[in-house]
């Protein structure tokens, strides 16, 4: 392995730069997620002969669902399809004999506004944050349509400290933004 990231549920292991932010983005989308770095090895038979092949992730969501994961750069799926289809069949059925399901995550699905707010955010999620000014942003973002800046300027604090409250509720989950897009000063926020 060439690293490994602590999460809230334990350690996950990667080899490479896109599994470390697969990793990450899993992360991010459930805070209580089990992730097992290559969790079994499933045997098969192809043309006559005994193969394996061993899965980057297991996904225990929070939520009680579960997945195999297999994380690729597309140019090396393309690449070597043919060899890793039958590897990602035995996959599959492996996983839905085991109530999961299998699925290829590559860097289109991985990398993107979703990440970069992930890597930015996912370091606030514990931060300490002010409890008054934390309940004063969520109610004025449940009662009234409000951009992320202007947010921010409705707390009766300095910018600075405004800004890390409304970044904090947003790494929780308290406040809501589109992380399919970069936030931006005009990014809409509401309460969760």
């Amino acid at each position: 392995m060439i690293g490994s990231q602590s999460l809230e549920t334990g350690v996950a292991e990667h080899e490479s730069a896109l599994e470390r932010d697969f990793v990450t983005l899993t992360s991010f989308a459930d805070a209580c997620a089990v992730v097992t770095a290559q969790p079994v090895t499933v045997r098969f038979r192809q043309s006559g002969r005994a193969r394996r092949y061993t899965p980057d992730f297991r996904v225990d969501w929070s939520a009680g669902s579960s997945e195999l994961v297999e994380v690729k750069y597309r140019v090396d799926l393309r690449a070597g399809w043919q060899h890793l289809r039958p590897a990602f069949a035995a996959a599959r059925r492996w996983a839905h004999e085991h109530g999961a399901r299998f699925r290829i995550a590559t860097e289109l699905g991985i990398r993107g506004p979703r990440l970069e707010a992930a890597k930015r955010l996912l370091p606030l999620r514990n931060a300490p944050v002010d409890l008054a000014l934390a309940e004063l942003a969520v109610a004025r973002a449940r009662e009234t349509a409000i951009d992320f800046i202007e947010l921010v300027d409705a707390l009766p604090a300095s910018r600075e400290v405004a800004l890390g409250v409304v970044w904090r509720l947003i790494a929780r989950g308290a406040l809501i933004v589109d992380l399919s897009v970069p936030i931006v000063p005009g990014s809409s926020v509401r309460a969760a």
